[in-house]
């Protein structure tokens, strides 16, 4: 499949996607969002692929935010189906994916950008990452997920901050708000996150993706996080993974997980 704004490339069953609108500093618009949305739903059914990260290309940013010139005069109706469809297409999509999602945050991820990293699975952030939610100094709020994000991974008290601040914060802070997992040099920001996806790979991915759909359902309206968990936990027993697994372990070798 061919894409305008995104390079894949694949290796070690991981799958690396780089937004490529290096002279935007990497901004989403429509025509990214698409390309990321079929990336992520085609990698998602390829068996082989086991992790994903994401990442902008060049140096200064991951994602520096949406392409306000394409909204910038849209009305209220259209904001909305802007943020909806975009919720729906893309973010929620990310979030609710089987498949790993490790988002290695190089420069600035700024609105739509930290959203998107926000909707990845965890986020690794270079040394010189900044972050941020400036909407409000446009007179918006974040749309695609960030008032509810950002407060359930760094307190609620902290995301008001950012938020109506507008303000940024370096990578250091948001190691230490739970923001991002790991801050590393930025030359080794994808060798760090490509060894972070063979540990994850070495595990069943079966229960990878029945694990992140119980952690997800801890935050979802009407679910209840513990039911399906016990569903989940329940169904891992049914699978060849489940078998390998306990037989490997007790024959003390490595298992070789398939999926299935």
């Amino acid at each position: 499949m061919n894409y305008s704004t995104i390079l894949i490339t694949t290796e070690n069953n991981t799958a690396t996607i780089t937004v490529n609108r290096p002279t935007k500093l990497n901004a989403l618009n429509k025509a990214t969002i698409t390309d990321l949305y079929k990336a992520f739903k085609t990698l998602g059914k390829n068996n082989e692929i086991r992790a994903i990260i994401l990442t902008g290309s060049g140096e200064k940013a991951f994602v520096a935010g949406a392409d306000i010139a394409e909204f910038a005069n849209f009305s209220i109706e259209e904001g909305m189906q802007l943020a909806a469809e975009g919720q729906e297409k893309l973010f929620d999509f990310i979030e609710n994916l089987k498949t790993p999602v490790i988002a290695a945050i190089n420069g600035f991820a700024l609105g739509g950008g930290l959203e998107l990293a926000m909707a990845c699975h965890f986020r690794v952030a270079s040394e010189n990452a900044k972050m941020g939610l400036p909407e409000v100094s446009l007179g918006l709020i974040p749309g695609y997920g960030g008032t509810q994000r950002l407060p359930q991974l760094i307190g609620k008290g902290r995301a008001m901050e950012m938020i109506m601040t507008a303000g940024m914060v370096t990578a250091q802070d948001a190691y230490r708000t739970g923001l991002v997992n790991h801050v590393v040099p930025e030359a080794e920001l994808l060798d760090y996150c490509s060894s972070l996806a063979q540990r994850i790979i070495k595990n069943s991915p079966y229960a990878i993706g029945k694990a992140i759909k119980a952690i997800n359902a801890n935050f979802k309206e009407g679910k209840n996080g513990y039911e399906t968990e016990i569903k989940a936990f329940g169904k891992c027993f049914g699978t060849t993974d489940f078998k390998e697994g306990t037989t490997a372990f007790l024959e003390k070798r490595k298992a070789v997980f398939t999926g299935k």
